[in-house]
């Protein structure tokens, strides 16, 4: 089988409509559109965009989730468990690292490109 780049808009599957579970929500009522691109034959590693709206919630990566994002819209906030705060803006990069726990706020509309790695088997 040859391997071949996959560009984004030729691979898109149907938008998945969600949003935080009600437990975890701490603002807003952030609406979640998730657009996966690829998943690889394990399942393990996954990329698409994602984009949600106005709102606050809490997150707990897995410890070995690790997620890339790129921001191709709007501004977040990301406060760790210990209260340090990172806010983010259309065009940063940055990696969410396995076992973040925390607070992810969109301070506006949100889109994003993500590529999420979750071992299943840890090393």
């Amino acid at each position: 089988m040859v391997r071949r780049p996959l560009p984004f808009h030729t691979a898109a599957t149907a938008a998945e409509p969600g949003g935080p579970a009600p437990e975890r929500r701490l603002r807003g009522d952030p609406r979640f559109e998730t657009l996966n691109h690829y998943t690889d034959p394990s399942g393990q590693f996954f990329s698409g965009v994602w984009s949600g709206g106005i709102g606050a919630w809490r997150v707990v990566y897995a410890d070995h989730e690790e997620e890339f994002c790129q921001l191709l819209e709007g501004e977040v906030q990301l406060t760790d468990a210990d209260g340090a705060q990172t806010r983010l803006k259309a065009g940063d990069a940055f990696v969410v690292p396995g076992g973040y726990q925390g607070v992810w706020e969109n301070l506006t509309p949100v889109k994003k490109l993500y590529a999420i790695m979750i071992l299943k088997e840890t090393p």
